[in-house]
């Protein structure tokens, strides 16, 4: 019927490098190769599936070991938001047997006392700061405390040293050179 036309030349060469008739490679290995290319595929996202699972579980678990921990810090942040109160930082230093101070005066880089110092008061002293029940976020450690000595009788200073005042003791200079002092500011 119709026979194939000839080839000539460069197609000619080229035809006769390839085969002529029909293919007769096996199919069998080309099946088995497609068979294990789709296995190792299935078998590969199933491992990637379980692994992603279980990351997932991780995930949830370390979401929830976060959610406690923030929990309890935020639960120990108010216990020291309590204890940090001043009601609760006066009744403790009371229960310690504290008294509040006088007033207080401050040293000049020069050496001068600015203010007034004054001692605790006397009534503070005498009577007993500790109430019969103590209501307090935490157990707390008694520790006995002896009675304070008493306030130290200070000899009245000459009248020539107005800058500092008769009840302070005398302060020593603070710079490392000497200098005019000043006083009055």
């Amino acid at each position: 019927m119709s026979k194939k036309p000839e080839l000539r030349g460069r197609a000619a060469r080229l035809a006769r490098l390839l085969p002529s008739g029909p293919s007769q490679a096996a199919r069998t290995p080309f099946v088995l190769l497609v068979v294990l290319l789709l296995g190792g595929g299935l078998i590969t996202l199933l491992i990637l599936n379980s692994s992603l699972n279980e990351g997932s579980f991780q995930l949830s678990e370390l979401k929830k070991e976060t959610t406690e921990l923030t929990d309890q810090e935020q639960e120990l942040q108010r216990d020291v938001d309590a204890y940090a109160a001043p009601d609760a930082l006066q009744r403790r230093a009371r229960e310690l047997g504290m008294v509040p101070g006088g007033d207080p005066a401050f040293l000049n880089p020069d050496g001068t006392v600015r203010g007034v110092p004054g001692a605790a008061e006397q009534s503070a002293l005498q009577t007993d700061p500790r109430p019969q029940e103590v209501a307090s976020p935490a157990p707390s450690v008694s520790i006995p405390v002896s009675a304070p000595p008493p306030a130290p009788q200070a000899s009245p200073a000459p009248a020539a040293t107005p800058a500092v005042p008769s009840e302070a003791p005398p302060t020593p200079t603070l710079s490392a050179k000497p200098g005019p002092t000043t006083s009055g500011r």
